[in-house]
């Protein structure tokens, strides 16, 4: 019997009804919707609209429910519609015509309002733990290496050298920025829109703020219309997640190339490779490669999402039935795509030799060259020239800025018509002052600023990234 079906005499047309039907994929939120309806009922006896023994009969029967969802034998009928219609024709088929109160002052409208945003809350938790682990993953795999270099590219052409643990802390800090959008948008997540009925609110004296209490949440929704038509944390988690896969994409797309023998700068573990069908030498990096695929995927989610709500007049309209594939599919796919990501970095063997033979490729030293010859107070842009005037020479000789020999780098600063730069080629030693300063380490070394590559603040930077990461994986995994 359909639970909204008194005005209507005739049956729906199977294919309405099974093109309406959402109870496949809202069962997802089963848990939630008992949480909010146990509340819902204790909201019923503070307002005087159920007696204590009907109270207590409705709560055992959702704690029946809940146990029976914990264990996958409740049996979902299709022909009931949604997750909501399932579960209070359940509870009725258990205790009776009491059931038939659970629904007093509630709309399916505010029901899945206050059910979405508490399975985004729990989903949150989850999400930011894995964001957590995979961070714990990158600094793990920088710890191992921490003097390992690499060539860093801009336009990926080399640029200058860098240090692998000062370019996995990026990553880092992307994630961070991550785990801050998801709690962003769950904080304002945070309001209970149970109580706002269908549009205009309840009919009945519902204390809203003790039913807020007790789900959880900061507290209720200001505004009944707003609070059933509300998606906008749909989109913010969304959003959250398809920038996260975004992140995520960017350091497979470096990983497949840095497996590549061409780069060799790193081994994928055996358990996150696999094979050819046909070519027996292959060894694939399919996880990275769909990370990278399905990042479009959740992009795509959220363009639907924003697409579906884009056209809505106020309040609640059957459009917003759709946000629930997005939104479960998004955070799904974020989770999956962290955890193995987390497992291939984890296991990743880096060849520091040849990401260090790479690093020198292409001159990459000459930004460091140009700003020791700064230091001895000759303007940037003539020791742009002079380095210029280096590399050239470099390449012509078919070998490295810090090969040439001494009379190299006073040749360049003597033929050059600034006075400053003539004058220091006459300095003694100067030759081998900037062959020095053209090596690798020196390179590194000279960016000793905060959030540079030196390695000294890479350390630092790395020891704090590891004790808040050990801290806050502690407090996630007790909570």
């Amino acid at each position: 019997m359909r639970l909204w079906g008194g005005r209507f005499a005739g049956e729906s047309d199977e294919r309405m009804a099974a093109f309406t039907r959402s109870v496949d994929v809202d069962s997802e939120i089963a848990l939630d919707d008992i949480d909010g309806s146990v509340a819902h009922v204790r909201g019923l006896r503070r307002a005087g609209l159920v007696s204590a023994d009907d109270e207590a009969r409705l709560l055992a029967g959702l704690q029946e429910l809940r146990a029976e969802v914990e264990a996958g034998t409740l049996t979902w009928d299709p022909a009931l519609e949604d997750v909501h219609l399932n579960l209070e024709a359940a509870l009725a088929e258990r205790i009776g015509p009491v059931a038939g109160r659970l629904h007093t002052g509630r709309s399916r409208n505010d029901q899945v309002a206050t059910d979405l945003r508490l399975w985004l809350r729990r989903s949150t938790r989850a999400i930011d733990t894995a964001l957590l682990a995979m961070e714990d993953a990158l600094v793990g795999l920088a710890e191992r290496h921490p003097r390992a270099a690499l060539p860093g590219t801009t336009h990926i052409q080399p640029a200058q050298p860098v240090l692998l643990a000062h370019h996995l802390l990026a990553y880092v800090e992307m994630l961070e920025r991550d785990r801050g959008r998801f709690a962003d948008a769950a904080s304002r997540a945070d309001r209970s829109p149970l109580g706002s009925g269908a549009i205009a609110g309840a009919g009945y004296p519902l204390d809203r703020d003790a039913t807020a209490q007790d789900l959880g949440f900061a507290g209720p929704t200001a505004n009944s219309m707003d609070a059933t038509s509300d998606r906008d944390f749909v989109v913010e988690s969304i959003a959250a997640a398809a920038l996260a896969m975004v992140h995520l994409s960017r350091l497979a797309e470096e990983v497949t190339w840095w497996s590549n023998p061409r780069f060799g700068f790193v081994r994928l573990a055996d358990a996150f490779s696999t094979g050819s069908s046909m070519m027996p030498n292959k060894k694939n990096p399919d996880p990275a490669e769909l990370v990278r695929g399905r990042t479009g995927r959740v992009i795509g989610e959220l363009a639907a999402t924003l697409t579906v709500l884009k056209g809505l007049p106020l309040a609640y309209q059957r459009d917003l039935q759709e946000d629930k594939p997005a939104l479960f599919d998004a955070l799904a796919t974020l989770r999956a795509s962290l955890g193995v990501m987390a497992g291939l970095v984890a296991s990743l063997d880096v060849d520091e030799q040849r990401m260090r033979a790479a690093a020198g490729e292409g001159h990459t030293t000459a930004t460091a060259v140009a700003d020791a010859i700064v230091r001895r107070g000759v303007p940037f842009r003539t020791a742009h020239h002079v380095v210029g005037r280096l590399v050239a020479e470099a390449e012509r000789r078919a070998t490295s800025l810090d090969a040439l020999p001494d009379a190299a780098f006073v040749g360049a600063l003597g033929a050059d018509p600034d006075p400053a730069a003539t004058a220091l080629a006459l300095e003694p030693g100067i030759g081998a002052e900037l062959r020095v300063a053209a090596g690798i380490d020196a390179a590194l070394a000279s960016c000793d600023v905060v959030g540079g590559t030196a390695p000294g603040r890479v350390a630092i930077a790395l020891a704090a990234a590891r004790e808040r990461i050990d801290r806050e994986l502690a407090t996630a995994l007790d909570g």
